[in-house]
């Protein structure tokens, strides 16, 4: 179900709480606003709809295809080649904001089957992972 945004900084600055097989239904609200929202966005974490969990997902260019990931429980366990860049974020008014990532990592995370998996991300798939475990933490750019 589409879920209407989320804009109030003190409730996005919440850190999120690790999510469970019973935050499913959470995770695919979540990937349905995102999909509704694709012209202007390309990651969400749960708490830009209301939901303090950590669940996020996004638009993942990794492969050959783009396709859409939802991660639960996601955590970055290395990174390097850190950069400064400028990001904006449908949550938050106003322009782009200065911050720093990093241009790849290696996420530990959870899938909507509950298995945990490790993967590395390079580029703009990493950058939007960032951005949306930043979110997850509580840190707004």
């Amino acid at each position: 179900m589409i879920k209407e945004l989320v804009h109030d900084p003190i409730f996005l600055a919440g850190k999120s709480e690790k999510a469970t097989k019973d935050d499913l239904s959470v995770a695919q609200d979540l990937l349905d606003t995102l999909v509704a929202h694709r012209e202007g966005c390309v990651g969400m974490a749960a708490n830009m709809i209301g939901v303090r969990k950590c669940i996020i997902a996004f638009r993942d260019e990794s492969g050959r295809a783009p396709t859409y990931t939802v991660m639960l429980n996601p955590t970055i366990i290395a990174k390097s080649g850190v950069y400064e860049t400028e990001e904006g974020c449908l949550s938050l008014l106003g322009g782009p904001r200065k911050c720093k990532r990093y241009k790849t990592i290696k996420v530990q995370y959870q899938t909507l089957e509950m298995q945990t998996h490790m993967k590395n991300y390079e580029g703009w798939t990493a950058q939007i992972i960032q951005h949306e475990v930043d979110h997850c933490n509580g840190v707004l750019i």
